[in-house]
């Protein structure tokens, strides 16, 4: 579902939610000095494929924070 980076994790529809339950997203970490959007940046079934995902993106994995997604209900 590349369809969903550069959304908030809170925008997903109720078909994505279910649909990603369970996958790991990475979100920029969030700092006063950049204050960045909280969107998927990335998205894997282990945290590991996410980072790669960052890291063949060009992004800094350091930046950012992996969480697990879990069922909207």
């Amino acid at each position: 579902m590349e369809n969903v980076i550069g959304r908030a994790p809170e925008s997903l529809t109720l078909q994505e939610s279910l649909a990603l339950a369970g996958k790991f997203v990475a979100v920029e970490i969030y700092s006063p000095e950049t204050t960045p959007l909280r969107v998927i940046a990335a998205i894997g079934d282990d945290p590991e494929a996410c980072l790669g995902a960052l890291s063949g993106g060009g992004l800094d994995p350091r930046r950012y924070e992996i969480t697990r997604l879990k069922p909207p209900y």
